[in-house]
């Protein structure tokens, strides 16, 4: 898996403080979507273990208290991306007590696949749906368009 951008602390992109990343590759390559230079799962840098850990030790780190792990792109549940996000949220989840999980993706919680679902079992919040530019609207909060859902997946992740 290549990923595009890293933020070791970020507060857009899903509720407090976070650690975000966005992965390459990207079949749904919806029209007006502002991360356009994600879609090929080629390029940006390998995900590699070195990225992993520091991802970890960003989570952990009690300087800045992050509330949890953002994933988007591209899309995080494409088809060559499963592993090394299974991998992520696994230890994310064994060893960042307390963080939650964040995922946004393109397709429909009715859409994934078995492999995508195993992946989505780690996942407190799942925001899915294509971005449908025709229904765009700026004031929602963690999505782009009215189509997509957010999933509130466990207990905790409630708002």
């Amino acid at each position: 898996m290549n990923y595009h951008q890293y933020f070791p602390i970020d507060v857009v992109n899903g509720p407090g403080t976070r650690v975000t990343l966005f992965v390459s590759g990207c079949e749904h390559q919806c029209r007006g979507c502002y991360n356009q230079s994600t879609w090929n799962p080629g390029s940006g840098h390998p995900f590699d273990e070195l990225m992993l850990e520091q991802v970890i030790k960003d989570l952990k780190d009690t300087r800045v208290n992050r509330r949890g792990l953002s994933l988007s792109g591209g899309d995080p549940l494409h088809p060559g991306n499963l592993d090394a996000i299974l991998t992520l949220v696994k230890r994310v989840k064994q060893e960042c007590q307390g963080k939650d999980i964040w995922l946004w993706t393109g397709y429909t919680l009715g859409e994934l696949s078995p492999a995508q679902r195993t992946v989505v079992a780690y996942v407190d919040v799942l925001v899915d749906g294509k971005f449908e530019q025709s229904l765009a609207d700026p004031s929602l909060v963690f999505r782009g368009s009215s189509n997509q859902v957010i999933h509130y997946l466990t207990k905790t992740s409630r708002p």
